[in-house]
């Protein structure tokens, strides 16, 4: 293990502190006892839900610098996170990636819509932080409720709001939370969808959620299960925007240091694995589900307070690491090219924890956020999977590999071709 003390990527971090800083202690229970538990490259802030072209005019240069990665464990509180924090003005106020295009994930809102309604009714307001474009917040509307979200994506909360869903172009903490509450009163529900992971000072924020929730309301969030991110290798969760792997033990001691009790919690499939939690003030009528207890036990057993489950972790990505090395060796002496199959943010992980970037040539992508894929040290160009039939690569690694039944449905001529698909995640698998 390697103290916080002693990162290897300590020389980054100092040129790059223009853009992001390094913390030293827990962001859930601030003890200094965190420790290196899997030392990952780095990757760049560029990536593509990041609006390179208006983040380089308000900050220069932004896109060549890289950031360290590395996982720490709270070895006080067990909680696994990343301490390199990008500065989110940089991060989110020229985002351009939004819910809707992710295939799935209007449906998946709609069943949360009434999962949280069915718990509070359709009585007064719903508040979304980090809502997007609001594909939610639609959902909820759509059943009766007042909404409101808060995001800052300027953009794209313009847009939202323009399509009839208010969306306030502001980071979320205390002091936002303390104004919504003067205009707009209290929120029966509170939901955070796969944003919470993406907050640095939860301090701040929960204590806005305590001051905006009403007494009889409840938080919602959705968030990649850490337990699920160390055991079934989900590194292409792991960059930048996620800061938080969140496990329920540690997150139980949270909310109770800050008044809050965490009620109930489900496991979703969303992310290749997330936990979703409900939350009421202490002291709030619902009761604490057996599934909280169940799932802490789990925890336990798994032993992600130790060292073992991270050693499993480490030497799985070295073993898709050397097969995937192969493919790639095999197509630069047959002088095909080596392509991957999406461009996300998840994608930049994954082609530098496995090394991809100089045997790659090329990515395709259904729907491209940009022409290039940004990598330190070079870019990859993304085309539309039609290039996979004008260049007749003999392997194609599913970077978007959660979605692999659909891509490989999609591509059945490039199968009869004699092309290959290559299904990296959670173990390597050859289609």
């Amino acid at each position: 293990m390697l103290s916080a003390t002693t990162r290897v990527s300590d020389a980054i971090a100092s040129t790059g502190s223009r853009y992001f800083h390094h913390r030293s202690s827990c962001r859930l229970c601030h003890s200094r006892d965190v420790e290196i538990v899997v030392p990952l490259a780095a990757i760049p802030i560029a990536t593509p839900n990041v609006d390179l072209e208006a983040a380089n005019a308000k900050h220069a240069e932004v896109g060549g610098v890289a950031v360290p990665l590395d996982l720490y464990l709270c070895r006080a509180c067990g909680h696994l996170q990343l301490l390199d924090v990008v500065d989110p003005e940089v991060q989110y106020r020229n985002f351009l990636y939004t819910t809707s295009i992710s295939l799935g994930l209007p449906e998946h809102f709609q069943r949360l819509a009434r999962d949280v309604l069915a718990r509070i009714g359709t009585e007064g307001l719903v508040l979304e932080i980090g809502s997007n474009d609001g594909t939610l917040l639609r959902a909820f509307k759509e059943q009766g409720c007042r909404v409101l979200g808060i995001d800052p994506a300027q953009k794209i909360a313009e847009r939202a709001t323009a399509a009839g869903l208010p969306t306030l172009p502001l980071f979320f903490n205390a002091a936002t939370a303390a104004d919504i509450r003067g205009t707009h009163g209290t929120a029966r529900a509170v939901i955070c969808n796969n944003t919470f992971a993406n907050l640095d000072d939860l301090d701040d924020v929960i204590a806005g959620i305590r001051a905006i929730l009403a007494e009889d309301g409840i938080f919602v969030f959705e968030t990649s299960y850490g337990a699920d991110v160390v055991t079934n290798t989900l590194i292409d969760t792991v960059y930048h925007e996620h800061l938080s792997y969140f496990m329920v033990r540690p997150l139980e001691r949270f909310f109770t240091a800050h008044g809050l009790d965490l009620f109930d919690v489900q496991r979703m499939w969303t992310k290749g694995g997330s936990l979703r939690g409900f939350v009421q003030h202490r002291g709030g009528a619902r009761p604490r589900s057996a599934a909280v207890a169940a799932m802490i036990a789990e925890e336990q057993a798994l032993g992600l307070d130790g060292d073992a489950p991270f050693r499993r972790f480490r030497d799985k990505l070295s073993n898709i690491r050397q097969t995937l090395a192969g493919y790639g060796e095999a197509a630069r002496k047959s002088g095909r090219p080596f392509v991957g199959y999406g461009a996300s943010v998840g994608s930049v992980t994954l082609i530098q924890q496995f090394g991809l970037a100089a045997s790659m040539s090329f990515l395709v992508d259904d729907k491209p956020l940009g022409p290039e894929l940004h990598l330190p040290g070079c870019a990859l160009r993304i085309e539309l999977p039609t290039a996979l039939y004008e260049h007749k690569p003999e392997h194609v690694v599913i970077l978007a590999w959660r979605y692999a039944g659909p891509i490989i449905a999609k591509h059945q001529k490039f199968l009869e071709s004699g092309g290959k698909f290559v299904i990296p995640l959670p173990e390597i698998v050859l289609r």
